[in-house]
């Protein structure tokens, strides 16, 4: 595993974080592959809540692709051969078993943007930017970002941030549904803890029952293909140790509750 990318364990939280601060966080095709391995190793960890993706630095979350190394990319295979290989990385991060939250400590522009979207959450510093800004390059999105960007905003709202080309801070990034909660910069840790809280308070098996679900929508199946999934994931969290002592202690609370509500009215 290269030293571009960090990992750190946090109880059950797996932190990733991109560590090319001096290229502002860009993503060389090394990069992606690194970062592709790294989430394709951690999905068996059935211990896992969730994943948190972030850039080393203030200034940059992801500044997109790597520009020294993408110019070795001329040719239609050669092309063709960087967006599957940045696709196959965004799509181990978009099937992560478990969510995943893109805390933008900086900017995500172009790459970065559908590095960002490719997450099942964002959690932004006041100070960051997102911008779909492949345009300026006289290019399109590489990676299913765009897809991504036409399934969360639909394909009108979709289709003018991608041609506006701009960035967006990340308040109106909020606004519009890029962007999930924004921060000062100086409370970006505590309003990642906030948002993480509720996530924390699920066990394992029931968020890997949500997100595969989610997965499925995501993906377009059928009405009767995500009710399948459904059902797979009610089977296997209701058969677990973990909901039937949660439903023994709400029917012994609510056993207690009734004896009291009997002894008040007698």
């Amino acid at each position: 595993m290269t030293d571009e990318i960090l990992t750190e364990r946090a109880g059950a939280i797996v932190r990733v974080t991109l560590n090319r601060p001096e290229k502002h966080n860009a993503l060389s095709r090394g990069t992606l592959d690194a970062l592709r391995e790294l989430f394709e190793l951690h999905r068996e960890d059935d211990t896992l809540k969730c994943a948190v993706l972030t850039g080393a630095g203030e200034r940059s979350f992801a500044a997109g692709g790597d520009l020294v190394d993408l110019a070795q990319v001329r040719s239609e295979d050669e092309a063709r051969a960087m967006s599957a290989q940045g696709m196959a990385t965004l799509q181990a991060i978009r099937e992560f078993p478990v969510p995943v939250v893109a805390l933008l400590n900086g900017d995500a522009r172009g790459g970065g943007a559908e590095l960002a979207l490719a997450c099942d959450f964002r959690v932004a510093a006041a100070t960051a930017h997102i911008g779909f800004i492949q345009g300026h390059l006289n290019i399109s999105t590489a990676w299913g970002g765009g897809t991504d960007l036409v399934s969360l905003l639909g394909p009108q709202r979709a289709l003018a941030v991608l041609c506006r080309s701009e960035l967006l801070s990340a308040h109106d990034a909020h606004a519009a549904g890029l962007v999930d909660m924004v921060a000062g910069a100086s409370e970006l840790g505590e309003v990642l803890d906030t948002f993480l809280q509720p996530l924390l308070g699920q066990k394992p098996q029931v968020l890997r029952a949500f997100k595969a679900l989610a997965n499925a929508g995501r993906a377009g199946q059928s009405h009767s293909a995500l009710q399948a999934e459904e059902t797979s994931g009610l089977v296997t969290t209701w058969t677990h140790a973990d909901h039937w002592e949660a439903a023994d202690g709400a029917l012994a609370s609510k056993t207690r509750g009734a004896r009291s509500d009997d002894r008040n009215q007698t």
